[in-house]
């Protein structure tokens, strides 16, 4: 029998994605009605993942692509979208790299999950996983690069594409790593603690908006004058 996720792991996490939404409400300065589409969102992943839908890996396609893939139609819709694209030239570029610190709690959670056999190694800063750098420099990139402009524009866009091929990177190999048809690494110990209650929230809402928010600065600074 496989071994539940500890309490503290769940607690620490539900506290990481709340710190989540905050940074999302600080980012995006979200109206009533798209909070409320917001807490839907995170109910109805709750429900599933904890009644065990996810866990049925061998439909294709899978069922664990209802957990990201609306996000990442809504990503594309702001992208092709002329009012989607007015929206995100008006986002902060500050509050879209700070962002980007929660990626720290969630490498420490990530490790706590391989330690309780969760998850495997390859997935954590141990193994193939250097996605916590990301975390630890945003700061630097707020402070150096927007409030005291040391580090030019072409070094912040290097350091978004950068971080966004590290978290390209992170869930490539979640993905491969799940039992499923498409499984390619980590047999020995897969991932599973991707598809349980509440770190599904990982992958239906702080992945998506770690995306977003490189995708958008991206788009930011290619358009900024230098």
């Amino acid at each position: 029998m496989n071994p539940a996720i500890p309490d503290y792991i769940n607690l620490v996490f539900t506290l990481t994605t709340l710190y989540g939404i905050w940074l999302f409400k600080k980012a995006f300065n979200p109206s009533q009605t798209t909070f409320l589409v917001l807490f839907v969102w995170l109910v109805l992943q709750a429900y599933l993942s904890y009644s065990g839908f996810y866990k049925d890996t061998t439909t294709i396609p899978p069922k664990f692509a209802l957990a990201v893939m609306p996000a990442l139609l809504l990503i594309l819709w702001f992208f092709f979208s002329k009012k989607g694209r007015a929206f995100m030239d008006g986002i902060s570029l500050e509050a879209l790299h700070w962002i980007h610190t929660i990626r720290i709690p969630v490498e420490l959670i990530l490790w706590s999950l391989f330690v309780t056999e969760q998850i495997p190694k390859i997935m954590t800063f141990g193994g193939r996983n250097y996605d916590i750098i990301a975390g630890l420099t945003a700061p630097l990139l707020v402070y150096y690069g927007i409030r005291r402009p040391i580090i030019d524009k072409g070094r912040m866009l290097l350091w978004n594409f950068l971080c966004l091929f590290l978290l390209l990177n992170i869930v490539v190999m979640a993905i491969l790593s799940v039992a499923s048809p498409f499984q390619q690494l980590a047999f020995n110990m897969p991932n599973k603690a991707i598809l349980e209650f509440p770190i599904i929230w990982l992958t239906s809402f702080i992945v998506p908006l770690v995306l977003f928010s490189h995708l958008v600065s991206i788009r930011q600074l290619l358009k900024k004058k230098p």
